[in-house]
């Protein structure tokens, strides 16, 4: 016998894991079309150069890569952004400009498992490419919001999204002449949520060979929750001693915010540089207010260069990434309503007798269909009600219309164990009024 095993950061999906979370992606694709975003898709394999070299240091050590029965050189892909860049590249004269896709699919990262992190694990990216101002910098930002003010149903204070701008840092790595070495000083400050600030402090006076120079670094991406998202900027250009293209494209984006009065949910965080090195422009991440040890749940950015790999034409883009897997995971631990239905069954049907009263229990099934509620028959003949409750706790189905010997139609709601007789042309608004 070969032991069941699953690999280690891998794992199997239950129905009561797998159906919220096909009903929140549902949700999420439905506001997706509402900004006018289309779907896409790309294969779980590529060619290892294409992944290779953009995703940046630890990324890069993390591919699952191979060669196949041809002894071709392949890996599979590490996240939806850089297949997306080789996508856009190979159907640049197919594809509208610009062009607002989101893609919904597994990738694979070879890291240590923890809570909220496995080795296969969905993303769920949307983006827009053909496009460098600050309207399309400030739609991502706007979608992000309506999905999550969907998925906490209207709490405006369950998360807050912390953005900041590469360029400023960049340009205030300029102002203590270490551009050059800007791409090893952005990765370091990007773990300072996960080694701490006496940790960081001490690597980049490594990179820097100057305390001083590292400690103004620290200053500089110190978040103060007290100020506004305009003050911080106010001060962030203080310190690089003048203000730039990039503080002018944090107010534009601001403004936009402000426009569609969102703009409380973000805050100017400068500690946020996110590690992989495409990232040009705007920068984002979302934490949970009921639980910021999970780590952000959403980011991405700008990154006008991407493409630049697979094509000679300019396509700047701008997207995020929603993780599902640790959203999911969050959620489960904030007992989050939305996990709640974990059926995709709402109503089981099932007979004493259900040789003679089979032709009703399928006219009452068909009619309960087309009236959008899903429901399924019991396959055998009930002796024993036990079987049946077996069988409706583990599938979390919420109500069971039973048939009894003297033909008596019984609807049983499971979640409060109340029962009701009914006459079968009852039946339908029964289970209605039941489920709403």
């Amino acid at each position: 016998m070969i032991e069941p095993a699953v690999l280690k950061g891998f794992r199997d999906s239950l129905p009561q894991q797998e159906i919220p979370k096909k009903k929140l992606i549902a949700k999420l694709e439905k506001i997706f079309s509402l900004y006018g975003f289309v779907p896409i898709d790309t294969p779980a394999l590529e060619y290892t150069n294409v992944l290779l070299g953009k995703g940046g240091g630890e990324t890069d050590k993390q591919i699952f890569h191979f060669k196949d029965n041809g002894g071709r050189e392949v890996a599979l892909r590490f996240d939806l952004t850089v297949p997306f860049a080789r996508f856009v590249a190979a159907h640049a004269n197919e594809i509208s400009r610009p062009f607002k896709r989101y893609h919904i699919s597994k990738v694979w990262r070879g890291e240590n498992p923890q809570k909220g992190r496995y080795r296969e694990f969905y993303q769920c990216d949307f983006d827009i490419v053909g496009a460098d101002n600050s309207y399309t910098d400030a739609q991502i930002l706007s979608m992000m919001a309506f999905c999550f003010d969907t998925i906490f149903e209207g709490d405006r204070s369950a998360c807050r999204f912390h953005v900041s701008h590469r360029g400023l840092f960049n340009e205030f790595l300029a102002s203590l002449d270490l551009e050059d070495k800007s791409v090893e000083i952005l990765r370091t400050v990007d773990k300072l949520r996960k080694i701490g600030t006496d940790e960081v402090l001490r690597l980049l006076t490594e990179e820097t060979g100057s305390s001083e120079k590292s400690g103004k670094i620290l200053s500089f991406i110190s978040f103060d929750s007290s100020e506004s998202f305009l003050q911080t900027l106010e001060r962030l250009d203080s310190l690089i001693g003048s203000e730039g293209g990039s503080s002018r494209r944090m107010k534009e984006i601001y403004s936009l915010l402000a426009d569609e009065g969102i703009e409380s949910l973000f805050v100017l965080d400068p500690s946020i540089t996110r590690g992989l090195d495409y990232y040009t422009g705007i920068v984002y991440e979302t934490f949970l207010t009921a639980l910021p040890s999970i780590g952000s749940v959403c980011s991405g950015g700008r990154y006008n260069n991407l493409a630049g790999l697979y094509t000679k034409e300019n396509l700047p883009g701008v997207g995020s990434s929603i993780g599902l897997d640790r959203l999911l995971a969050a959620l489960e631990e904030l007992g989050s309503p939305l996990l709640q239905d974990r059926s995709s069954c709402q109503v089981l049907i099932a007979s004493e007798k259900q040789a003679e009263s089979y032709k009703e229990d399928v006219r009452i099934a068909q009619n309960l269909r087309q009236s959008g509620i899903s429901c399924d028959i019991y396959p055998f003949n009930v002796k024993k009600m036990k079987s049946v409750y077996e069988y409706t706790e583990k599938n979390c189905i919420p109500l069971i219309l039973s048939c009894n010997w003297k033909g008596e139609r019984m609807l049983k709601d499971t979640r409060t164990q109340e029962s009701v007789i009914l006459k079968p042309e009852e039946v339908l608004s029964a289970v209605k009024a039941k489920l709403h």
